[in-house]
């Protein structure tokens, strides 16, 4: 019933610039899956770039409105801890960012009006009406999930398959509250916790740098892995040259989890952002995120101050195509060929 996939990759659909229709071509053509971002995008954007993938199997990701909305009071104590970011840039104080839903309603329309072969989800659950039309629609859907207690939700609102997120991946987690503290058990002992209690095809995502971690996921019951963070160095990537340069030339050391840059736990390298305003961060995405934009837009291309998102297996990034990633995967994956998350 759905499109077989030749080796068991999902390329990650990071939003924000580094996904474009080029890579999540290339990583299809090469036998994985690939998924267009919808985050971030306007409407338009985001159509033009469905249009743009043409008849070839393809996914497409969604932001699901936050369930927790951060208080104004948290969002001006913030701003006050970031006064010094925006003398230091001449920016002038920006006012409060109001809470948007990443135009929600009308990215759904356009999936439905399109019919790509899959839809996921970040950041919680959609209604059911609109997973329900999704799959009547003939889209297979699939939530991001990072604890066992999502995967149970998930599983009962009607996906028909799980993202397994793991502590160890790069960007924001995809947890359902983002005021809770990330989970931050191993991601092969969540793929055996989620695996006991759910018979749903599971992607597992975080951390994945090698065919080895790859290959161990599989082994822990895992029907793909996500890749996320091989890919930004990749040709096709939109990777803003001071993120591709820090990954490549190795100018920080490791990777942390931080709300400083979105209000979001998110995993990225530590930088000098990172250093001076983590300890002032708070719960408030978007508007964290949005406030936060005018410094990053100020500081151009100082990789000091963007967030460099990775995840823990970032040290295996190199200047490769996406084709070439996908290859040096399959030749270690491909003793077995799953067909692509679908309902089974």
């Amino acid at each position: 019933m759905f499109e077989v996939v030749t080796t068991p990759i999902v390329q990650a659909p990071m939003a924000g610039g580094p996904t474009t229709p080029a890579l999540v071509k290339a990583v299809s053509d090469a036998g994985g899956l690939g998924f267009l971002a919808g985050g971030y995008s306007t409407p338009q954007q985001f159509e033009q770039q469905i249009i743009e993938m043409g008849d070839r199997p393809f996914g497409v990701n969604v932001f699901a409105p936050e369930s927790h909305r951060a208080e104004d009071t948290d969002i001006e104590g913030y701003r006050k801890a970031l006064v010094p970011a925006f003398t230091q840039f001449g920016i002038d104080t920006p006012t409060l960012p109001r809470f948007t839903d990443d135009a929600f309603g009308p990215k759904i329309d356009i999936v439905l009006r399109h019919r790509p072969a899959y839809c996921s989800f970040t950041f919680g659950l959609p209604e059911p009406r609109i997973l329900s039309a999704l799959k009547s629609a003939g889209i297979v859907v699939g939530i991001t999930t990072t604890t066992r207690h999502e995967a149970v939700e998930a599983e009962r609102c009607g996906a028909d398959f799980l993202i397994l997120q793991g502590p160890g991946a790069g960007g924001h987690s995809g947890q359902f509250d983002q005021s809770a503290e990330p989970n931050d058990t191993p991601l092969p002992d969540l793929l055996d916790e989620v695996r006991s209690s759910s018979a749903l095809p599971l992607v597992a995502a975080g951390g994945v740098g090698t065919p080895g971690d790859a290959a161990r996921l599989l082994e822990h019951g895992a029907r793909a892995v996500q890749i996320g963070t091989r890919f930004l160095t990749s040709n096709e990537a939109g990777t803003k040259s001071c993120h591709r340069r820090a990954l490549l030339e190795g100018l920080y050391t490791e990777t942390v989890r931080t709300r400083a840059f979105s209000g979001r736990p998110a995993r990225g390298l530590r930088n000098e952002f990172i250093d001076r305003f983590d300890a002032d961060a708070v719960v408030g995405y978007p508007q964290v995120n949005a406030m936060v934009g005018t410094v990053k837009k100020a500081a151009g291309d100082d990789p000091a101050w963007q967030n460099l998102w990775a995840g823990t297996g970032w040290a295996e990034c190199r200047e490769q195509s996406a084709a070439e990633i996908v290859r040096e995967f399959a030749e270690h994956l491909n003793t077995r060929r799953p067909s692509a998350p679908g309902r089974a």
